[in-house]
C-alpha cells in the first residue's frame, strides 16, 4: 500500500460557535472512522508558518496550507475515493490528495 499526503485548502475559519465546532469534529471522526485501517495520520490543522530557503527564512504571507491528513490506499484512485466523502469538502474546501514517492 502507498502513503498519501492529503492537504486542505480554503473551507473557511472554523466556527465559532462550540456545538458547531464540536459538530464539524463529530462529522470529521465519523469519516476517519469509516476510512478504518487507510488512516495512518488523522493530522491536524496547521497554524503560522515560515518560509526557509538558503538564504532567507520570512513568515509564508502566502500559507495556503490549512491541514493534512495521511493516508493508505492501493492506488491514488482509491486514495481519491477514500476522501470524496470528507466533510471538509462539504463546507467548501478543496483536498489535495499527493502520492509519496519512495526512493
Amino acid at each position: 500500500m502507498a502513503k498519501f499526503l492529503v492537504t486542505y485548502h480554503g473551507g473557511g475559519e472554523p466556527p465559532a460557535d462550540p456545538a458547531m465546532r464540536e459538530q464539524m469534529m463529530a462529522a470529521f471522526g465519523a469519516w476517519a472512522a469509516s476510512v478504518g485501517e487507510n488512516m495512518i495520520d488523522p493530522g491536524a490543522p496547521l497554524g503560522p508558518a515560515k518560509a526557509v530557503t538558503s538564504s532567507d527564512v520570512r513568515d509564508d504571507d502566502n500559507h495556503i496550507v490549512e491541514g493534512y491528513t495521511v493516508l493508505s490506499a492501493g492506488s491514488l484512485a482509491d486514495a481519491v475515493a477514500l476522501v470524496r466523502s470528507h466533510p471538509f469538502v462539504s463546507r467548501g474546501g478543496t483536498l489535495v490528495v499527493s502520492e509519496a514517492v519512495a526512493p
